[in-house]
């Protein structure tokens, strides 16, 4: 996995600014942060990415605190989202 450190700038609207993490083919799969507005909790958001219709998807969304190694910690799950399906029109 690569990673990206980012400061976005201060009139950019955003809950934290920190650490992108790509795979292979360049997709965004898993972004680190503290988030600011929670004492600097740190977090790791996870997405599993799906291509359907030759779009990739974010079909999981993980948020998981961090090991004292800062690897993302399998529990407690901060927050998850599946999406199962997705109808285009």
């Amino acid at each position: 996995m690569h990673r990206l450190k980012v400061r976005f700038p201060a009139d950019v609207a955003t809950h934290s600014t920190e650490t992108l993490c790509f795979d292979q083919q360049g997709l965004l799969k898993r972004h680190d942060y503290h988030v600011e507005i929670s004492s600097g909790i740190g977090a790791a958001h996870v997405s599993d990415l799906q291509e359907l219709f030759g779009i990739v998807f974010p079909m999981k969304h993980r948020i998981l605190g961090f090991q004292p190694d800062g690897h993302a910690a399998p529990e407690p799950m901060v927050v998850s989202i599946d999406m199962d399906r997705l109808v285009l029109f």
